[in-house]
């Protein structure tokens, strides 16, 4: 693992059959686009405005820097952290809502990917 990294994951594509289901709404499906990619997951402070918001669903927002710079990861591609398994967010999923690639050669070793995440959560609820 690349130091300073203290997760591990996987990067689902999602995507839609071609075709409706039995009663015509839109078939989701996904397959794994990466596996076992080392990964920095941070949580960012969610302002207090949304705190105050009633709602069954709250934001949450994350930033994760992933290795190598390489890795073609799309918006709403999702990701899910699969190590260490103690991990309090292990086996969930969080949405890619954006990207940003570092400033380093694509071929440059010390290149890394910058993805901003998000996951809904059910609030004021007994979880």
């Amino acid at each position: 693992m690349v130091a300073g990294f203290n997760v591990k994951v996987s990067v689902w594509r999602v995507s839609f059959v071609t075709g409706d289901d039995a009663v015509g709404g839109a078939v989701t499906t996904g397959t794994y686009a990466y596996t076992d990619i080392d990964a920095r997951i941070e949580e960012i402070p969610v302002d207090a405005v949304f705190l105050q918001q009633p709602g069954i669903e709250t934001v949450q927002a994350y930033r994760m820097t992933i290795k190598p710079s390489t890795l073609t990861i799309y918006q709403r591609d999702e990701i899910e952290i699969t190590w260490p398994p103690e991990h309090r967010l292990y086996g969930d999923r969080m949405r890619v809502m954006g990207d940003a690639h570092s400033s380093f050669h694509p071929r440059e070793e010390r290149g890394y990917l910058v993805l901003n995440l998000t996951r809904s959560v059910r609030a004021h609820a007994n979880q």
